[in-house]
């Protein structure tokens, strides 16, 4: 066993022997082998015994092919050259698919800002209603001006004079209370 190595069929004692592989031991004709190996499908008499024969390949020596060469780089180059192309291609593509997913998010950020923007006007709306400041300055004791109180400044009388602050307004204002 150490010697060789045990075939039990015979097609990979064929095929061992077609590869070159195993050499088999002389000593039996081929038709007494034959009968003898089958009999009633099983294994009968002594089982041909291969001996591996050692390959020694360290004295070959590779011829380079300068056509063969050039083709394998021309190919390379042409594989490279196809596969720079495919992928240049996916960027693109999937920038692309990036970008309309931004645009997306972009218009759905839009649309909740102008709706934001809606409601802070509705609020500011109702915020600056005189029926609400004039209910407000009630709960906190102002009161309505009276005749001579109120200088309105964006229409003056005179357009030739300046206007001037006068210091009785807060006098009439402390009287009022």
């Amino acid at each position: 066993m150490a010697a060789g190595n045990w075939i039990t069929t015979s097609t990979e004692m064929r095929a061992a022997r077609l590869m070159g592989v195993f050499t088999p031991v002389r000593g039996l004709d081929a038709s007494r082998a034959e009968s003898l190996r089958r009999r009633n499908g099983s294994w009968m008499g002594t089982p041909e015994i291969l001996f591996a024969r050692p390959v020694d390949n360290s004295r070959l020596v590779r011829v380079t092919d300068p056509v063969r060469t050039e083709e394998m780089r021309q190919f390379t180059t042409a594989v490279a050259c196809l596969f720079l192309l495919v992928m240049f291609y996916a960027w693109q593509h999937y920038s692309a698919i990036e970008f309309g997913y931004r645009n997306e998010a972009l218009k759905t950020q839009r649309e909740m800002l102008l709706e934001t923007n809606r409601e802070l006007r509705l609020s500011e709306a109702s915020l600056r209603a005189p029926e609400r400041i004039d209910v407000l300055a009630r709960q906190l004791g102002l009161v309505t001006p009276q005749a001579g109180q109120l200088q309105r400044l964006d229409q003056p009388t005179d357009t030739q004079t300046p206007v001037l602050a006068r210091a009785e307004t807060l006098a009439a204002a402390s009287t009022v209370r």
